[in-house]
């Protein structure tokens, strides 16, 4: 069904791999906030609700303040001394083969992630920058959706992201924590 899906209308841009790694503190301050500090590619990368739906900000430049800015400083030096000033360590880490693919929609990019853990999962993506068009985006995710075929309410209840699966396999206390807190 996927090759013949790719044949009609998705075109692969490519394929890569990449190593991720998130922090915390052992109290889990950043994530019961649904925070979530990683480092890949040697880059530090916040990532935050940017509404109340399952959609992230990703902040990759943290140049937009002042404070922001010696953060920045300090994150992109190889000196990492901050993380144990600040009580973080790494609680997840991983690395993912990611297949790429465009579709003949505008801005619309399937992602076919594999991790190491022994976990795949797809992500249908438009990025909308600040100000942009959410409500349009959400519209061509959805019909590429429909066209790729819907899920059945099993399979949406079997699914879930890179994080969740992996804390609830490795990290069960943390796990067992953001789902008392309702962040997952």
């Amino acid at each position: 069904l996927l090759i013949y899906i790719i044949d009609y209308f998705v075109l692969c841009v490519g394929q890569r791999q990449f190593h991720d790694q998130y922090f915390d503190t052992s109290a889990f301050n950043l994530t019961l906030k649904d925070m979530w500090l990683r480092k890949r590619k040697g880059c530090w990368e916040l990532k935050c609700p940017a509404s109340l739906c399952s959609r992230y900000q990703e902040i990759t430049d943290l140049s937009k303040s002042k404070r922001q800015r010696n953060a920045e400083e300090q994150c992109l030096s190889e000196d990492e001394s901050w993380l144990k000033e600040l009580n973080l360590g790494c609680f997840a880490e991983f690395t993912t083969v990611r297949r790429s693919f465009t579709v003949d929609e505008d801005g619309v990019q399937i992602d076919l992630d594999q991790a190491d853990f022994g976990y795949s999962v797809g992500e249908i993506e438009v990025i909308v920058s600040d100000g942009g068009d959410v409500q349009s985006a959400l519209e061509k995710i959805r019909k590429t959706a429909e066209r790729l075929g819907e899920l059945t309410d099993e399979q949406k209840t079997l699914l879930g992201g890179k994080m969740n699966v992996f804390l609830k396999r490795h990290r069960p206390e943390h796990y067992e924590e953001l789902l008392k807190e309702h962040v997952l």
